[in-house]
């Protein structure tokens, strides 16, 4: 009988591993219609930073010397072998050209410290997927013009060439950022306050370095911790995307590696996106479930440092479920809160928005006993595009409402995920310039393309994502009320 069931079991295994290769060779077959690889789908950069370069002594001198022969490297083997067309006019590799990301003042692909004369604190901050440390630009001023010394990093695989991320792993993120952290303490020295900012993929490593830090001697505890649309839990989906690898090492399924394909015309952010990078990423937030669990297991989690996170209620890109599901239904030390900007609830456009119906604001009203504090950014009423700020402190069923000096743009129904770390007016991204010169390049942020549909090659979804966040003001004030209160207490 068991070996009936066992020689049944055996079928039904085939009959899977059998279905599973048919979709994908059907997966891979499709991928052939996609947009021709370019130099910089292809080429590899051999002076990147791998966790293996992080031996004894390796230092942050060592990570920038090294990142220098990387840009020398990107310089000889795509920029200098580059050949323009007209439709190649608005490339980012296009040498001198207005979307090329090499700036007069600075390239902001790069690492960057930010020192002021009198250090009153220091951050580490670390960027999205695909994206750069041009992310965090107004962030870092922000601490920089309050006395923190500021290290942006550039995480391995960002701010180089699209195929980086064909081989990057998870662990030279941890690796790198565990050498910003020790560098940032040993530059303000032992008694200065120490925070940690990340974006997205950025806050899961921020929030799995904080967890480890607890645990290890050897590295430095953050005070602080903030995170931009923070990467604790993405579709499933990334779990297998690298099954791709069973056939896209054949020429004929090249293409195969990538989830899309695009031209890359912006200077800091790659349009291209690799099914490598979704799989380290979903390995990221697996890991970052797994250190959660355990620290909640064994009480280590009243100690915590403090996390003031800033998200989109609607995120295309991160499932905003699981940052209150796993972190913050885990925080257990009353100093976190979780600010969500809500959905334009403007009466005229609700019935166009279905998600309005699942409001955070019901959250507000169902739980009295919430381990954190909780803001939800909304319109005063359904009547208004005015804005309010509704709290709710921890472990209360009162619902404190503020009115705030902001209101929604006509033109926008929600914010996204890339939008959260951005203002108005960044030269890149913005809705508007105020004269930044050394970008001369298209205004990403305020491009609103009109005409008949599938005629771009660029996706319009893609050119229509706000980039910015219009109530970015807000932001900069609960920051500040942090780094305010963190410089009191150090006295």
């Amino acid at each position: 009988m068991s070996h009936r069931y066992l020689h049944q079991a055996m079928k039904l295994i085939l009959l899977f591993a059998l279905l599973f290769f048919v979709v994908l060779l059907v997966w891979a077959f499709q991928s052939r219609s996609m947009p021709a690889l370019q130099i910089w789908h292809t080429t590899t950069l051999q002076s990147e930073f791998h966790s293996a370069d992080a031996i004894v002594g390796y230092e942050l001198a060592d990570y920038l010397e090294q990142e220098g022969r990387l840009f020398d490297e990107l310089e000889a083997k795509i920029v200098l072998q580059v050949k323009p067309t007209k439709q190649l006019s608005y490339e980012r590799y296009k040498k001198a050209g207005v979307q090329n990301p090499a700036w007069p003042s600075r390239n902001w692909n790069r690492s960057y410290e930010m020192v002021p004369e009198q250090i009153r604190g220091g951050v580490l901050l670390l960027h999205g997927l695909s994206d750069s440390p041009y992310s965090f630009r107004r962030l870092a001023e922000i601490l920089y013009q309050r006395g923190f010394y500021v290290l942006a990093l550039r995480l391995p695989g960002h701010g180089t060439i699209p195929a980086a991320l064909t081989e990057v792993q998870w662990e030279d993120w941890q690796a790198a950022s565990r050498i910003g952290a020790k560098h940032v303490r040993s530059r303000i020295g032992a008694t200065l306050p120490f925070f940690m900012a990340g974006f997205s993929n950025g806050g899961a490593l921020t929030m799995t370095y904080a967890l480890d830090a607890m645990v290890d001697e050897g590295l430095p505890e953050p005070e602080q911790l903030f995170l931009f649309s923070p990467e604790i839990g993405i579709s499933p989906f990334a779990m297998v995307a690298n099954s791709q690898k069973l056939l896209s090492f054949l020429p004929y399924f090249a293409k195969f590696k990538w989830l899309s394909i695009q031209p890359e015309y912006d200077p800091f952010k790659y349009n291209s996106f690799p099914k490598n990078a979704a799989q380290e990423a979903w390995e990221l937030t697996e890991i970052l479930n797994a250190r959660l669990t355990a620290a909640r297991a064994s009480g280590r989690l009243k100690d915590f440092p403090g996390v003031l996170t800033f998200l989109s209620w609607q995120d295309s890109t991160v499932k905003t479920s699981k940052t209150i599901d796993r972190l913050y239904s885990s925080l257990d030390n009353d100093d976190s809160e979780l600010v969500v900007f809500d959905v334009n609830r403007f009466d005229s456009l609700v019935p166009f928005i279905p998600a309005a119906n699942a409001s955070p604001l019901l959250r507000l009203k169902a739980d009295d006993n919430l381990p954190y504090r909780l803001t939800v950014i909304t319109n005063i009423s359904g009547d208004s595009q005015e804005m309010a700020e509704k709290t709710k402190a921890p472990h209360t069923a009162d619902i404190d409402t503020q009115r705030l000096n902001l209101s929604w743009p006509q033109d926008v129904y929600s914010l996204s995920h890339v939008a959260i770390p951005f203002p108005p007016d960044d030269p890149v991204y913005g809705a508007y310039q105020v004269g930044d010169s050394a970008y001369r390049g298209l205004p990403l942020g305020a491009m609103g393309p009109r005409g008949e549909t599938r005629l771009l090659i660029a996706p319009v979804g893609q050119l229509m994502r706000l980039r910015h966040n219009p109530f970015f003001t807000y932001i900069e004030a609960r920051v500040e009320e942090e780094i305010t209160e963190s410089l009191y207490s150090a006295k």
